[in-house]
Order: C-alpha cells, then structure tokens, then sequence
C-alpha cells in the first residue's frame, strides 16, 4: 500500500451505444486516453460520472478491467466499488485489485438508513477483503449518508487500510475540521468542483472531478499555481472555469460531461436511463461556456 495519490483525480465516463444497452469500450478508451494526455495525477473509473450505479454486474466488471487495462499503470488508478450490499462491493474490490487497480473508493449506499455501527462494519468487512488502500467517500446527496467527521476518523483509526477521505458534502469547514481532528494526518480530497480553490487552499490533497474530461489545462494550471503558492494566478484560473464547473455538478455529472465530450468531437452516448441527456438549451449553454474556455 505505497502508492500516493494528489493533484487531479480524474473521473471516467461510461460510454453506450446509440440505445443505451451496450457498452462502447473503444470509446471509454479514447476519453482515458484524453484524460492521461490532459495532465491528470490519477484516475477514478465508475464513480457517479461513470454510473457505476446502473451497470450489470457484468458491465462493471468489464468497465473496471478494460479501465485498469488502459490506464496500464501511468498514473495511478482508484476504482469506485460502492454496492447496496457489503457482499457485493467485497466482490468488487477483490475484482478490482485482482486487476490491478491502486486503490478502490466506497461509498457507503443503501436503500435503509444506516447506523454508525453499521457503517463502521461496513468498511471493516471491505477493508479485511482487501489489501489495496482505501478511499472513503461522503457524498449524502447520492448515498443518504452523510458521516460525520468523528465517525470518519474512528473508521480510519479502526480499518488500516482506510487512508483516505473523499469529502462530497459541499461544506468547507468539513475539511478544516478534518484537517484540525485529524491533526494533520489523514489525507482528504475535494468531490465538489465549486470548492476545488477552497479545498487545496485548506490542505487538500487532491480533487476528484470529471472536469478532466472538458478542460484539463485549465484544472492542472489552478493546482500547479497552488503547488507554487501563486494564490493570485490560482484565483484568476480558478474563477475562470467556475461557471462551467458550477454547470457541470448542477446540471448532473453523466449527462454535462457526455454532452462536453460530443461537442469537443467524442461520442459516447447518453446517460442510461432513468437519466436524461442534457436537454437542447442546456447543450447550448454548455458549448458556449466550452467556447469561452478556449
């Protein structure tokens, strides 16, 4: 478990066909390829953006390992395990460091509210299937769970492997409450693209985002400006892109980033249903936004 992980984390999409039913692989490899050429420090195949959540166990499987197979080691990979059962993401995790994943992040869904003691055994049971560090995710706008920053750290304290923390909540001071209860030693990472200034400035190690996929040069020159400690050039970069990082989270992540990828030459489909594609004004919107970036 030696692989560190900062800078941008990229999400991956997952492209379908024209119908929605089948997977399109050549596709998925070609916006991996874009993404690695684009700068980023990592790469994170089937969180939200990949919609994870909508794939047969079989699709998964073969998203994860066409993924890994692609990535072929230059740059360091986290796949998203998250199930509703912990049988199911322990099948996951044991699949993705079969294949040669770096690290796997959890989110801890269900369809029932959980407990914290339920939570805690959760992670417990992954983190003892498992060798590969993990990364816990908060993000109770998808998951129905929000944990705490206590209970964060007691999972961190309890399961080895736990390293690192992905905070989705949109609330900074989360982070500056883990970086002061944690005293400085538990790596965390930005899930909410509007924070990413925010979030490096409290001592983020990373950003976990699917803006990669649209405008790499613009997110890997906001983190090599806070690298360098240049908070004048990282603001300008960074109020820069805000508009369409805001139109990414708000406008939902597989339907913007597809809609980007389409429009900067890159087919891969629409959302599967029950989501929607970006709807015409949205598509219009979005390209200008693109347009202005350029």
């Amino acid at each position: 478990m030696t692989t560190t992980f900062h800078g941008n984390i990229g999400y991956t999409i997952t492209p379908f066909s024209a119908d929605g039913e089948q997977l399109d692989l050549p596709a998925l490899g070609q916006s991996i390829e874009r993404l690695i050429a684009g700068g980023v420090h990592a790469i994170a195949p089937l969180g939200s953006t990949g919609e994870g959540a909508y794939l047969s166990d079989l699709e998964w499987q073969q998203v994860a390992e066409f993924s890994l197979a692609q990535v072929a080691g230059r740059v360091p990979t986290i796949v998203s395990v998250s199930d509703l059962t912990t049988a199911g993401a322990i099948r996951r995790a044991r699949f993705a460091q079969a294949h040669g994943a770096d690290a796997v992040m959890v989110l801890p869904s269900a369809y029932w509210k959980l407990s914290e003691a339920e939570i805690l055994q959760h992670y417990r049971a992954i983190g003892a299937s498992i060798d590969l560090p993990i990364m816990l995710y908060n993000n109770p706008a998808t998951s129905g769970t929000d944990m705490s920053v206590e209970l964060i750290l007691r999972i961190v304290r309890e399961v080895g492997n736990v390293t690192m923390v992905k905070e989705s909540t949109g609330d900074i001071q989360r982070m500056h409450k883990l970086q002061l209860l944690g005293e400085g030693q538990v790596p965390f990472y930005n899930g909410c693209n509007p924070l990413a200034l925010e979030a490096y400035v409290a001592g983020a190690s990373g950003w976990c985002t699917a803006a990669p996929n649209l405008i790499p040069a613009l997110n890997l020159a906001l983190y090599n400006a806070v690298q360098a400690n240049d908070l004048v050039t990282a603001r300008a970069v960074f109020y820069r892109q805000l508009p369409l990082l805001d139109f990414i989270l708000k406008g939902g992540l597989p339907a913007t980033i597809k809609a980007g990828l389409a429009l900067t030459g890159l087919e891969v489909g629409e959302p599967r249903r029950p989501v929607f594609a970006l709807d015409p004004a949205g598509k219009d919107y979005l390209q200008a936004l693109l347009q202005q970036l350029r």
